[in-house]
């Protein structure tokens, strides 16, 4: 339930502690005479979206379940807590990661416990897309479910495009015109920053391979078949160089990486900042800060992140994913929880009345009625892309994990000019055979 990244990523949880450790006697009496499951989370928003969760899922399980209670913690930047606890052998029953990359690095530790059993018994096969589920997949065993099947697109302040008269691009040459004359303006063109998630690097490391060199090409790399020193490649992040050190980004390097995220909701809502690459998940956030809610009159739309041909291309990962503790207490009340927790009937009020972006399970059309239509817009296009075999890859989902983290450690070299485009793919290059030879690399589904 945390983002991928942002762990922002991730799903927001504010006030869970508070929740849980003012239950009242009866009810804590009442709990312990059930199993206990412990959760930890990341927050990275308010109270609102977490309350929202809460009551509909993780408040609806206790109350129906005679015998397993879930308790969730709010945990200060709860993925390096949960990490170092694994380590020493405690942790929470349930582990979230920010997306394979990092729940296959805990898998080959050791420090997961296999769900293959709870699959079967569950359904889980049944119920979740193949491509999704084969993601969590180590050694022939299953060790993680995946949560938030999740794309980027290019979000807009429609309101202040109207005003000026600007349209929404398509191609990568339209982006880089349309953002100079914004810049012109006085205005930002894109609210981008990474100073509570450093990972968001990769979010547009991993959309300009895509849509510069194209899908095939990346599927080429990922499956051996091509070098990551690919001219196109070295182009994908020659452009994003381009557009950093342009200022483009949140006016400046400096402003990149101290900005925190809620500014960036804010500017862009104000119409300090045009535009914003970013996932699925900042849907909740738009819609707290645009509009009545946001206490101004301006509009949010969207469109495909532009690509250099044109054609729209989506970028598919999984922005988290869950497992269960090796050392858990209560493994199989663990699995009846995330059985409950992935039904398609309870992902789709998350997605209907929190805005969590649904998990890779078959939710029927009506069930997602009174969805916002920009958001169902983008999941039919995100679910046709998933169905027809003509997506993109996300490097939190589909690389190998140390090559992920050198993918947003390394790029910020670049940008600094420090380093090479051609250097740094190099890089990445030698690191990706290295864990290729040793076997390191997630599944990756056929095209």
């Amino acid at each position: 339930m945390t983002s991928r990244r942002r762990y922002h990523h991730l799903i927001i949880l504010l006030a869970l502690a508070l929740l849980f450790t003012i239950a009242p006697t009866g009810a804590v009496t009442q709990a312990q005479d059930k199993a206990q499951v412990s959760m930890w989370f990341n927050s990275t928003g308010g109270a609102e979206g977490a309350n929202c969760i809460i009551e509909q899922a993780i408040d609806t399980f206790n109350e129906q379940s005679d015998d397993v209670e879930v308790t969730a913690t709010l945990q200060a930047n709860s993925w390096d807590a949960t990490r170092t606890a694994l380590a020493g052998g405690g942790g929470p029953d349930i582990v979230t990661t920010p997306g394979p990359s990092f729940a296959f690095e805990l898998a080959q530790s050791g420090q997961l416990l296999a769900l293959d059993d709870f699959a079967a018994e569950y359904g889980w096969t049944e119920n979740f897309t193949p491509w999704a589920l084969q993601l969590g997949v180590v050694d022939d065993q299953l060790y993680s479910i995946p949560s938030e099947v999740e794309t980027l697109v290019l979000y807009y302040n429609k309101t202040l495009f109207e005003e000026h008269g600007w349209e929404a691009p398509q191609t990568l040459d339209e982006l880089m015109a349309l953002a100079e004359e914004i810049d012109a303006a006085g205005i930002i063109p894109f609210a981008h920053s990474n100073a509570e998630w450093r990972p968001t690097n990769e979010w547009f490391v991993g959309e300009f391979l895509n849509h510069v060199a194209g899908p095939e090409k990346v599927y080429q790399a990922l499956t051996g078949e091509l070098e990551w020193t690919d001219p196109e490649f070295v182009s994908a992040i020659e452009l994003l160089t381009e557009m950093q050190q342009n200022g483009w980004f949140m006016g400046g390097l400096d402003r990149y990486y101290t900005t925190q995220t809620a500014t960036t909701f804010a500017m862009l809502a104000e119409g300090e900042a045009a535009m914003k690459i970013e996932g699925t998940w900042a849907v909740s956030d738009l819609n707290t800060y645009f509009g009545e809610e946001g206490g101004n009159a301006n509009e949010w739309d969207w469109v495909p992140v532009p690509s250099a041909g044109g054609d729209p291309i989506f970028d598919l990962g999984i922005g988290t994913t869950y497992g269960i503790n090796k050392n858990a207490q209560n493994p199989e009340a663990a699995a009846e929880f995330l059985s409950y927790y992935f039904s398609p009937e309870v992902q789709a009020t998350l997605a209907v009345e929190c805005g969590v972006v649904p998990a890779p399970v078959e939710i029927e059309p009506d069930a997602l009625e009174g969805l916002d239509p920009r958001y169902a817009e983008i999941i039919a296009a995100m679910n046709e892309a998933s169905e027809a075999g003509d997506y993109g890859y996300t490097t939190w989902t589909f690389w190998p994990p140390r090559s992920d983290v050198y993918i947003y450690d390394e790029i910020e070299r670049v940008w600094a000019g420090d380093t090479t485009a051609e250097e740094y793919l190099q890089g990445l290059q030698s690191l990706f055979d290295e864990e290729v030879e040793a076997g390191d690399i997630p599944p990756i589904p056929e095209r």
